[in-house]
């Protein structure tokens, strides 16, 4: 999974969330963004309103927390998500080990070069990765 400061990375490169059932997320405020929150019908809903998307929370299960906007909330898209948004761009996944230690290494084309992004767990360096493809598409 990757690092509350990589989500807020992606988000500040530009990349928006349509929250979707299944997507984990947090909420982007200090002392509460420890806590991992799972987008799903029985305890945190989607709610679209004109006004904006609000992610309801069901039961209690959840400390007293009626809702929060999708604004207030951090995304934190999985593995295949941020393989997804790589789209086309993206080259491959490899996969070093050396004794305990093991690296995973997603490679890009931005800009017509090949870019790798390594990391020990694999989300990270998809998500070093998307970070690097939105600000080089945005440039």
């Amino acid at each position: 999974m990757i690092t509350v400061e990589l989500a807020k990375d992606l988000r500040a490169a530009g990349l928006r969330w349509n929250p979707e059932t299944g997507d984990r997320f947090v909420i982007d405020k200090p002392g509460v963004d420890d806590d991992v929150y799972t987008v799903s019908e029985m305890t945190v809903e989607r709610h679209d309103h004109p006004s904006g998307t609000i992610l309801g929370f069901n039961g209690t299960t959840e400390w007293a927390l009626d809702s929060v906007t999708a604004a207030e909330s951090l995304w934190l898209p999985r593995e295949d998500q941020l393989r997804e948004l790589l789209g086309p761009s993206f080259v491959g996944l490899t996969r070093v080990a050396a004794g305990e230690r093991v690296v995973h290494t997603v490679t890009v084309v931005l800009r017509g070069d090949d870019r790798s992004f390594a990391a020990a767990d694999p989300a990270i360096a998809y998500g070093q990765a998307l970070v690097a493809y939105i600000t080089t598409a945005l440039e």
